[in-house]
């Protein structure tokens, strides 16, 4: 089921940026807008190349947090389900009528085991990742008190240097202590490599996978000798999937960001040394900003600033133009470089974030355009969900 948001009980320009059947010209700004045809292909693309590959594709959440974005994509995509990167998100989609919902993190806090033991209540196939022994005997109590099953990954750092363990022998331990665990269920392997998913070159990503691959290889073949199999080998990004889908090693890719697209993971290179965001994928996720002053002829101020956005990756690019830039911005304030004195007041530009997904996060609401009309307005609906 999708959220049940009742568009007639909130006004534009107060509570809500637009409504349904608006001209997009009409969108109050600063405001998420999803390009619905370019979101739309992006989802059915990596759906496509998933099912030919013979792999199974977990979307990331955490870049979207819209239970409709994620319907989309099991919908269009065939996407098997969702990664969250905390319970609160996975409460959301749970809710939200998700009913194969990874955890692809550690949760080690008694209050939310506790959560997490209880969300197979709400429908939900519940996944989690561990890279300690110890929260075996945690989760395996929580799941016994609520009669409830959690499966369980063990995370590999092959290379990320977070979360996730670095030796076989550790895989080993974690593996068997889950499989004799009441209320448990070993599952298989966690080991996404998000370190490099932004390296630019192409070459220098597949070197980075390369250690990956044989390391998840090593404990895959490890788990088997202990007759251990994984129904998961969980991995793969927007800046990889595509060597992760052809190792012969893992079976389930997590893609996020490929859907939307932003500025970071735009510049990174395809294997003929080309933008992924020329061709791979389409920018299909923007912050829609106004021109609010024009004091200075050869600068533009527009509303868009620190407040709408997270410059954590970098500023965002304005769509579709070169003859102005997005140089600097303040809390409720973005500058655009203006020297020819092209923009005029209340003009619309389309800025591509430098980072999709904390983006996201500071927004309400998505806006769904399909040419110049708003064809639907999406709740993001785990937005602020942190804990």
């Amino acid at each position: 089921m999708k959220d049940a948001i009742n568009l007639d009980a909130y006004e534009v320009g107060y509570d809500i940026p637009a409504k349904p059947g608006m001209n997009a010209a009409d969108i109050q700004t600063p405001a998420l807008v999803l390009d619905l045809d370019a979101l739309e292909r992006n989802i059915k693309k990596m759906g496509d190349y998933a099912k030919a590959h013979g792999m199974r594709h977990r979307t990331h959440g955490k870049m979207h947090k819209s239970v409709d974005v994620q319907n989309l994509q099991q919908e269009l995509g065939g996407a098997c389900g969702v990664c969250c990167q905390k319970v609160s998100e996975a409460e959301v989609f749970a809710r939200g009528g998700i009913t194969d919902i990874l955890v692809s993190n550690q949760v080690r806090d008694p209050a939310k085991i506790d959560r997490l033991a209880r969300l197979p209540g709400l429908g939900a196939r519940t996944i989690v990742c561990v890279d300690d022994i110890a929260n075996v005997a945690e989760l395996s109590a929580a799941a016994q008190e609520h009669g409830t099953q959690i499966e369980c990954l063990v995370e590999i750092d092959c290379g990320a240097g977070r979360c996730g363990v670095t030796t076989t022998a550790d895989v080993l331990e974690i593996a068997k202590a889950i499989d004799a665990a009441p209320g448990l269920k070993f599952s298989g392997l966690q080991a996404y490599q998000g370190a490099m998913q932004h390296l630019d070159s192409y070459d220098d990503r597949k070197a980075k996978i390369d250690v990956a691959v044989a390391m998840v290889r090593e404990a895959v073949d490890a788990l088997k000798v202990e007759g251990l199999d994984c129904d998961i080998v969980g991995g793969g990004g927007t800046g990889s999937y595509y060597f992760e889908s052809n190792s012969g090693v893992y079976n389930e890719l997590q893609c996020g960001s490929y859907a939307f697209m932003d500025a970071d993971y735009g510049r990174i290179l395809d294997k003929d040394g080309n933008r992924i965001d020329r061709g791979e994928w389409e920018n299909a996720f923007f912050i829609l900003t106004s021109v609010m002053s024009h004091a200075k002829p050869d600068k533009a101020i527009v509303d868009a600033g620190l407040k709408a956005q997270s410059v954590d990756s970098g500023l965002p690019v304005i769509f579709g133009r070169d003859d102005v830039e997005y140089i600097k911005c303040s809390d409720e304030h973005g500058v655009v470089a203006d020297p020819a004195g092209a923009l005029r007041i209340n003009e619309k530009l389309r800025l591509v974030p430098g980072h999709c997904d904390p983006t996201a996060n500071v927004h309400d609401w998505y806006v769904g355009v399909r040419g110049d009309t708003v064809e639907c307005v999406w709740p993001v609906s785990a937005r602020g969900r942190a804990y």
